[in-house]
C-alpha cells in the first residue's frame, strides 16, 4: 500500500492521479496515446491500427474497482500490472478483449498482443489466448460502466500490403507469418512510446520539456559538408587525403540511389567513419528519411565516432546508447533521448540493436518505431555471428522492404551478406557504394603478410626470443592467459617487466588508463613491446611497425593489420607476421573461422587477407561451416512466440560468464555509494568501469567461499582486503583470489 492521495475534486474515470490529488482524465490519455501512436505507426502504414491499440491499451481502467484503488491507493502503484496479475489492477487485459470483440478473432488478434503487453511484455500468442478465455469477465466490468462510446467503436483497418497477400506456398506462408511478428512488435513499440510519452507529459512536464525541437537532417547535412571541406583545405596533399576524397565523392554520389540495402567497403585509414555519415544524411535528405542509427559493435569504437560525429554536428544532433557510458559524462538530454532514440543522428551498439529487435519488454520495444524510414549504418558487420545470422538478416531484410529502411554494411572486410546459393535468407541487391575503379584497398595497403612457413607451433619461449629483437611491436594471442604467460616469457628473456600487458582480466577504467599511457609514450616517439589480446583489434588507435598475431580468422588477421602501419608513416609497407599459437581459439567460431583461413591458406599460399573476393570467400564457407540459425529463432517467429524468442535471441553469448568488481582506482569510493544509497542508473553504470568478466562456476565457488559478496543484491565484489588478487600489470590473477592483503589484517590501537 502506497502513501494515500488527496481527492480528486472530478469524478470522471481517471487514468493517472498525481500525489496533490491532480487527475489525469482516462478518456483524454486514451485519446492523445492513440493520436501519438497513430503518428509512430503511420510511416509503416500502421496508423489506424495503433490509433485503435491507444484508445483501448487502459480500457480496463473504466472498471469500478481500477477507479477505487486509484483513488485509495498510491497513483503509481496501482498502476503496476505483471502477467500473473488477475485481480482488479490488471487494466490490459480488458482492451485485448474488445479488439477482438469489436474486430473479430482473426483482425482482432493483431491488436491484442500490443494491447494485452503494454506493461508486461509481448506474450507467447498461444499463453494470450489462455489468459483472454480466464478473464473474459474483465471486459464485462468495463462495458458496465458506460466508457464514450467514441472511444469504443471502430471499423476494421485496412492491413499493410505485405501482410495482405495471399501464401501460395508453406514458406511463403511462414515469411508473412515473421512479416506479422515484426509488425506486431512495431505496433507494440508504437503504442509503448506512445503511453510513455504521455504519462510523462503529466507525472513529469520538464521531461519533456527536455525532448527540445531537433535540428533538421538538411541541416546537419550542411554542417558535415562545412565541416568535411574544412579538413580537406587544411589536410596535407597525399595519397590517404585522396583516396579519402575520391571515398566521400563516391558516398555522395551514391546517395541519390533509392532506398535499400548498400554495402560499404573501405579500408583502414580511408575514412569510413565521416564518409558512411555523409552517405546516411545526404540519402536520408534525398529520400525523406527521418534519422540516422549507427550500430557498432565495440564500446571504444561508439565513444570514438560519437566524439567525430559531435564535432561535426554538434552536441545536440547525437546520442549514445550504450551501457559502458560513464554516467558523469551523459546528459539528462541523452539520456531521455535513449529511451526512445528520439534523435537525428543515434549511436549504439549492434548488440542493443538486435537484441531490442527480438525483445519482448516494453523499455527494450519502445525505440524500435524509430527504425521505420531511418538509414541503418552497420558497422564492422563481420562481427554479426553466425548462429543468429539468418534471423538478422531476414528481419533487416523486412526492415528495408516493408518499413522504408535503408542499410549499409560497413566494414574493410565485407562478409558476404547477400542472398546466394549458400546464404538463400541473405540481403536482395546489395548495391556497393564505392566503385572498384577507386582501388582503394591497392592504394592504401600498408601492411605485406608474412604467413607461417612451419606447421609447428611457437612456443612462447621462441615467440618471445622473436618479440625481443623488434623494439616496437605488438604481439596478439588467443587467450587472456596466453598473454600473461607470454609477458612473463618475455620479462624473463629481457630480464625486466618494461613489456606492456591488455588482457580482459582488466577492468575497462584500468585498459583505458594502460591505453593512454601507451598512445602518450607513441606520441613521444617511444618504441613499446604490447602483448595483449584480440581486444586491441577493436577499434583500439594504436599504431606499430610489426604486428604478430596468432592464425586465426581472417577477419581476425585483417583487425590486427590495422594496428600496423596504421598512420603510413614508415617509408615502406609495415608487417604483418602470423604464427601458430601453442594454444587453440576459444570454441565456437573463433575456432571455425581459424581452420577455414588455415583451409584457404593451403589453396591459396600467400593468399591476401585485404581483397575483396579472398573475404567473400572467407565468409561463404565460415557460414557454410555454421548452424546460421542455431536457436531455432526463426520458427518461433512465425508461431509469435516472442517470450521464447527473446529468452533465446542475445548477440553476445555470455552465460558463461558473470561480472565480479575488483579493487582498482576508486572501486571501493562506488561500491559504498551503492551499498549506502542503493541501486541506481548512475551508480551501476559507474560500477561497469570496475567490472571483469569470470567464469559464472568460479564465481559461484567464490560467493560460496565467502570470498567474494553481493552488494545490494545487485553486484558482486571483491573486497579491498582482497587487493593481492588483482595485479597493475595483469589485472584479476583468479588463482591468488583468497590471499588477503597483508595491510588488512593490521588492527589499529
Amino acid at each position: 500500500m502506497g502513501a494515500a492521495t488527496k481527492q480528486p475534486l472530478t469524478t470522471d474515470p481517471l487514468a493517472h492521479l498525481d500525489e496533490a490529488g491532480r487527475p489525469h482524465l482516462l478518456y483524454e490519455h486514451l485519446c492523445q496515446v492513440g493520436d501519438r501512436a497513430h503518428a509512430f505507426a503511420e510511416r509503416f502504414g500502421a496508423g489506424e491500427w495503433a490509433r485503435l491499440a491507444g484508445r483501448w491499451h487502459d480500457l480496463g481502467k473504466y472498471a469500478r474497482d481500477f477507479q477505487r484503488i486509484i483513488r485509495e491507493e498510491n497513483g503509481f502503484e496501482a498502476h503496476l500490472e505483471t502477467e500473473e496479475e488477475a485481480g482488479p489492477r490488471d487494466h490490459s487485459t480488458a482492451g485485448a478483449l474488445h479488439a477482438r470483440q469489436v474486430l473479430g478473432t482473426q483482425a482482432g488478434s493483431l491488436l491484442t498482443l500490443a494491447i494485452a503487453g503494454h506493461h508486461a511484455g509481448l506474450a507467447n500468442r498461444e499463453k494470450l489466448e489462455e489468459r483472454l478465455e480466464r478473464r473474459k469477465e474483465l471486459l464485462q466490468k468495463v462495458l458496465a460502466t458506460q466508457p464514450p462510446p467514441a472511444i469504443l467503436e471502430a471499423t476494421t483497418p485496412a492491413l499493410p500490403a505485405f501482410l495482405a497477400r495471399t501464401p501460395r506456398t508453406s514458406k511463403e506462408a511462414a515469411t508473412i507469418a515473421r512479416s506479422l511478428e515484426l509488425w506486431t512488435r512495431m505496433l507494440f513499440s508504437a503504442l509503448c512510446d506512445a503511453d510513455f510519452l504521455d504519462t510523462e507529459e503529466f507525472f513529469e512536464p520538464s521531461r519533456t520539456q527536455l525532448r527540445a525541437v531537433l535540428p533538421p537532417l538538411s541541416v546537419l547535412r550542411e554542417k558535415l559538408a562545412r565541416y568535411m571541406e574544412d579538413l580537406r583545405v587544411r589536410a596535407t596533399p597525399s595519397e590517404v587525403n585522396r583516396v579519402r576524397t575520391e571515398v566521400l565523392a563516391s558516398c555522395l554520389h551514391a546517395a541519390a540511389q533509392p532506398p535499400g540495402a548498400f554495402s560499404l567497403t573501405v579500408p583502414t585509414g580511408g575514412g569510413k567513419t565521416l564518409a558512411s555519415l555523409a552517405f546516411a544524411l545526404e540519402h536520408a535528405v534525398r529520400h525523406g528519411l527521418e534519422r540516422v542509427v549507427v550500430a557498432i559493435p565495440f564500446t571504444s569504437i561508439i565513444e570514438q565516432s560519437a566524439a567525430v560525429y559531435r564535432a561535426a554536428l554538434g552536441e545536440e544532433a547525437v546520442i549514445e546508447h550504450h551501457s559502458a557510458l560513464d554516467p558523469l559524462r551523459e546528459t539528462a538530454r541523452n539520456r531521455l533521448a535513449s529511451e526512445n532514440w528520439d534523435a537525428p543522428v543515434v549511436v549504439t551498439t549492434t548488440a542493443q540493436l538486435f537484441d531490442s529487435l527480438f525483445a519482448r519488454r516494453p523499455g527494450a520495444c519502445r525505440k524500435l518505431h524509430r527504425l521505420a524510414r531511418s538509414v541503418v549504418v552497420l558497422d564492422e558487420a563481420q562481427t554479426l555471428p553466425p548462429r543468429l545470422l539468418t534471423p538478422i538478416l531476414d528481419v533487416l531484410g523486412t526492415l528495408i522492404r516493408d518499413y522504408g529502411t535503408s542499410l549499409v554494411v560497413c566494414t574493410a572486410t565485407q562478409p558476404a551478406l547477400g542472398r546466394t546459393s549458400e546464404l538463400p535468407d541473405g540481403l536482395e541487391n546489395v548495391r556497393e557504394i564505392v566503385p572498384a575503379e577507386v582501388r582503394a584497398f591497392e592504394r592504401l595497403r600498408r601492411v605485406r603478410v608474412r604467413w607461417p612457413t612451419s606447421p609447428e607451433p611457437t612456443s612462447h619461449e621462441a615467440l618471445a626470443d622473436e618479440l625481443a629483437l623488434e623494439p616496437d611491436v605488438l604481439a596478439i594471442v588467443h587467450r587472456r592467459a596466453d598473454a600473461r604467460e607470454l609477458c612473463e616469457a618475455l620479462d624473463r628473456r629481457m630480464e625486466d617487466t618494461s613489456t606492456s600487458h591488455l588482457s580482459a582480466l582488466m577492468c575497462p577504467r584500468h585498459r583505458s588508463e594502460v591505453l593512454a599511457g601507451l598512445k602518450a609514450r607513441k606520441a613521444r616517439g617511444e618504441p613499446i613491446r604490447l602483448v595483449s589480446t584480440q581486444l586491441v583489434e577493436a577499434g583500439v588507435d594504436v599504431d606499430f611497425p610489426v604486428v604478430y598475431r596468432a592464425l586465426g580468422g581472417l577477419d581476425s588477421l585483417a583487425q590486427a593489420a590495422g594496428r600496423c602501419n596504421r598512420e603510413g608513416r614508415l617509408s615502406g609497407l609495415g608487417e604483418l607476421r602470423v604464427f601458430l599459437a601453442p594454444t587453440a581459439p576459444p570454441r565456437g567460431v573463433p575456432r571455425t573461422a581459424m581452420e577455414v583461413t588455415r583451409g584457404l591458406l593451403a589453396e591459396t599460399p600467400g593468399l591476401d587477407p585485404f581483397h575483396p573476393d579472398i573475404c567473400r570467400r572467407y565468409f561463404r564457407r565460415l557460414y557454410a561451416a555454421k548452424e546460421l540459425d542455431a536457436e531455432d529463432i526463426q520458427a518461433l517467429r512465425a508461431k509469435l512466440r516472442f517470450e521464447e524468442t527473446a529468452r533465446r535471441f542475445h548477440l553476445v553469448e555470455d552465460g558463461w560468464s558473470a561480472p565480479v568488481v575488483v579493487p582498482w582506482g576508486e572501486a571501493a569510493k562506488h561500491v559504498a555509494r551503492l551499498e549506502h544509497a542503493g541501486p541506481s542508473r548512475e551508480r551501476l553504470r559507474a560500477l561497469q568501469g570496475f567490472t571483469v568478466q569470470v567464469k559464472a562456476t568460479q564465481r559461484d565457488v567464490w560467493l560460496a567461499r565467502g570470498l567474494v559478496r553481493w552488494v545490494a543484491d545487485t553486484v558482486v565484489v571483491l573486497g579491498p582486503e582482497l587487493t593481492p588478487a588483482y595485479d597493475e600489470r595483469f589485472g584479476l590473477m583468479p588463482e591468488r583470489v583468497g590471499l588477503l592483503d597483508a595491510g588488512s589484517l593490521v588492527v589499529s590501537e
